[in-house]
C-alpha cells in the first residue's frame, strides 16, 4: 500500500474519526493563539465589529470556545461558533454552536483566527529539471518519499502563486488550493458581511524556500509525524488565499499586519506613568500587565506579524480597515 500524500496525512493526522487531533484534544494544551494570549484582542474585534455595524460575530474554527467568551463578557454581541469537535460543556447557553458552515452568513463579522494553517496542504519537492514531485510521508514514521509530477489544478496554483524553476531543486513548496477552496466556500456564503482571516503568512515574492510545515505538541516544535498526536501546521499564502475570497464575491480587500490592524483597533503597548505605581500601585499593575499583553499581540517577530486578510463581501470595508494606523 503506498504511502499518502501530505495532504492526506494532514487530514487524516487532524480530522480523523474518531480520534483526529482537533476531534479529541483541546487546541490550547498545544500551541498558544493570540486569544489566549490576551483578551485584548476580542476587544479588538468587537471594535471592529462596532466600526463595521454588525452585531454578530462567527468564529470560523472555534476550538474550545475561548474567544466567543472573551467576546461574549464584553458586549451582547449574537455569537456562533463553528467547530467539529463537541460543542465545550460550559459554553454559555446563547452561544450558538454548529459543525459545519451554515448555507448563509448574513450581516456578522466572520472571524477565522489560525484556521487557515490547518487546512491540509500537498507538499512537493522540486527536482533538477525544475519539475515540483508530489512528497508522500509514512504516518507513522515521518518518512518521506518523492512520487509523481504535480500536474492539473495543483500545478497550475503552482505556476500562479508559487513558481519554482531548473535553478531551485531540493527547494520544497506547500500547494494552498484546499485553503483557497477553504475560504472561498467562507466568502461565497457571507451576504453583507466582513470576513477576517488571521494566520502565519507568506506573499509571492517571499515564499519559504524549504516550506513552513511544522508539528506541535504541548506547546513544544516536535518531530513531524501525522499519527494524530500533535498539530500539523503550515504558513498561508494569504494573497492566493485573497484572490479566491475575491473571485468568490469578495468587493473589497485589504492584506496587512496584526500589528497594524490591532493598533488601529486601540490596542496600545504604552506603558503607564511611574507616577501611577505611588499613587495607586494596583491601577499600576494592572495597567502594567495590560501593556505587557498588548507587546506581545504586537510584536513584529511574533503574533504582531501574523497576516490579517480583510474582506467586505456586499458592504464596504470601515475606515478604519482602509487607514490602519501609521507607526509610532
Amino acid at each position: 500500500m503506498r504511502w499518502p500524500t501530505w495532504r492526506e496525512a494532514m487530514h487524516d493526522a487532524l480530522y480523523g474519526h474518531p480520534d483526529g487531533f482537533f476531534r479529541r484534544e483541546r487546541p490550547a494544551d498545544h500551541f498558544r493563539t493570540s486569544v489566549h494570549a490576551s483578551d485584548q484582542f476580542a476587544q479588538a474585534l468587537v471594535q471592529l465589529a462596532a466600526d463595521a455595524g454588525l452585531s454578530r460575530v462567527v468564529d470560523v474554527g472555534a476550538g474550545s470556545g475561548e474567544m466567543l467568551r472573551q467576546i461574549d463578557s464584553l458586549t451582547n454581541l449574537e455569537l456562533t461558533g463553528i467547530e467539529m469537535a463537541p460543542r465545550p460543556r460550559d459554553l454559555p447557553g446563547h452561544i450558538a454552536w454548529l459543525d459545519e458552515l451554515p448555507t448563509s452568513l448574513d450581516a456578522a463579522l466572520v472571524v477565522a483566527n489560525e484556521f487557515l494553517d490547518n487546512v491540509p496542504v500537498d507538499v512537493a519537492v522540486i527536482g533538477g529539471d525544475g519539475t515540483p514531485r508530489r512528497v508522500h510521508v509514512n504516518p507513522a514514521t515521518g518518512e518521506e518519499a518523492t512520487g509523481e509530477p504535480v500536474t492539473g489544478d495543483d500545478a497550475t496554483w503552482l505556476d500562479r502563486w508559487w513558481p519554482t524553476g531548473p535553478g531551485e531543486p531540493g527547494a520544497r513548496v506547500e500547494i494552498g488550493r484546499m485553503r483557497d477552496s477553504a475560504w472561498a466556500d467562507v466568502t461565497r456564503r457571507a451576504h453583507a458581511s466582513v470576513c477576517v482571516a488571521v494566520d502565519y503568512y507568506h506573499e509571492r515574492d517571499d515564499r519559504p524556500p524549504f516550506g513552513t510545515l511544522s508539528a506541535y505538541q504541548h506547546g513544544r516544535d516536535v518531530a513531524l509525524i501525522p499519527d494524530r498526536t500533535r498539530d500539523i501546521t503550515a504558513h498561508v499564502a494569504l494573497d492566493a488565499v485573497a484572490a479566491a475570497g475575491e473571485d468568490a464575491g469578495a468587493t473589497a480587500t485589504v492584506l496587512t499586519t496584526q500589528r497594524a490592524m490591532l493598533r488601529t483597533l486601540g490596542v496600545s503597548a504604552q506603558l503607564p506613568p511611574r507616577s501611577l505605581a505611588t499613587s495607586d500601585p494596583a491601577a499600576y499593575a494592572v495597567a502594567l500587565t495590560h501593556a505587557s499583553e498588548a507587546a506581545e499581540l504586537l510584536a513584529t517577530s511574533g503574533l504582531g506579524g501574523f497576516g490579517w486578510l480583510i474582506q467586505a463581501v456586499g458592504r464596504e470595508l470601515p475606515d478604519c480597515v482602509l487607514a490602519p494606523a501609521a507607526e509610532p
